[in-house]
């Protein structure tokens, strides 16, 4: 078994951070969709019920239930109001994830390039040991050639 680099041990703890960013992103971002989605109901609901109102008060309508009707869209009215200002707190909460995503990103991006920096200088040590072996050979070879060996 291979042992890590301190290097390597670094982008796996970064990668670990991206991810669990990544997943809090992924999660906030849900859930500003759901309450987003509830608000989009409500609107609708309120607009649909609006317009059933509209429809039967042509007709006239007792005055009772004109106040009922006023008094149920001051309910939905604050309702919307309400999920109005959930949505601004998750919209928040979305905002503030996504920079800390992107540094965990950034700093993972910044830990591979070193890797890649050290792999690149790895590999031209390498090369070098390589063709220095190479060249040996060869001069032993042509060494024992001309000494008639």
């Amino acid at each position: 078994m291979t042992q890590q680099t301190p290097l390597q041990t670094l982008i796996g703890l970064a990668q670990d951070d991206v991810d669990a960013a990544a997943q809090r992103l992924g999660r906030v971002q849900r859930e500003r969709g759901e309450v987003e989605a509830q608000l989009q109901s409500l609107l609708q609901y309120r607009d649909e019920y609006h317009a059933r109102f509209t429809n039967s008060a042509q007709n006239g309508m007792p005055a009772g239930n004109m106040r009922n009707f006023q008094a149920f869209i001051d309910t939905l009215d604050a309702a919307i109001e309400q999920q109005r200002r959930l949505l601004a707190a998750a919209t928040a909460r979305v905002e503030a994830a996504k920079p800390e995503w992107q540094r965990s990103k950034q700093k993972l991006g910044s830990y591979e390039v070193l890797q890649a920096r050290s792999d690149a200088t790895e590999a031209k040590r390498t090369a070098r040991r390589e063709q220095r072996d190479s060249d040996e050979h060869a001069a032993r070879a042509l060494r024992m050639r001309t000494h008639g060996l």
